[in-house]
């Protein structure tokens, strides 16, 4: 009987490794699934990890709005003439934000370069109102914060 369980525990052996296989190299022409995010956790902020930044130079879409024709392409010198010392300056890699106030609104203007190395200039307006930050007509805003 002994006799027996030695050959029945070598035949289970021998099944199970026919089973398994020796480690290939794996192929990294595949993308592997990226992890997955966290889940968020009961009062803590979520966690957010931005995207890898794309390479190389891309040009920034400029803003068509009637009335904002005196704002769009002009370089941050002519915008602190035209509206005096800004209230917040943010720089965020090759992108400038100047951000205007009055009683009345708040009004941000993005700078981006038009070109690889350029000079960042204005090529979107965004204005909300002051008090409830409700979003209000940009050429409206820039015409109240515009110095006489």
């Amino acid at each position: 009987m002994t006799a027996m369980r030695v050959k029945l525990a070598a035949a289970c052996t021998l099944a199970l490794a026919a089973c398994v296989s020796a480690p290939s190299q794996r192929d990294t022409s595949v993308p592997r699934p990226q992890t997955p995010a966290p889940l968020p956790v009961p009062g803590q902020p979520p966690v957010f990890t931005p995207p890898p930044p794309i390479a190389g130079f891309q040009a920034p879409e400029i803003m068509r709005e009637r009335g904002l024709e005196n704002v769009i392409r002009e370089d941050g010198a002519s915008l602190l003439r035209r509206f005096g010392a800004p209230r917040l300056q943010t720089v965020e890699g090759d992108m400038r934000k100047l951000q205007f106030a009055s009683e009345a609104c708040v009004l941000d203007i993005f700078l981006y370069p038009l070109s690889q190395g350029g000079e960042p200039v204005a090529t979107w307006v965004e204005a909300r109102r002051r008090s409830d930050g409700a979003e209000v007509d940009r050429a409206a805003c820039v015409a109240a914060l515009a110095r006489r």
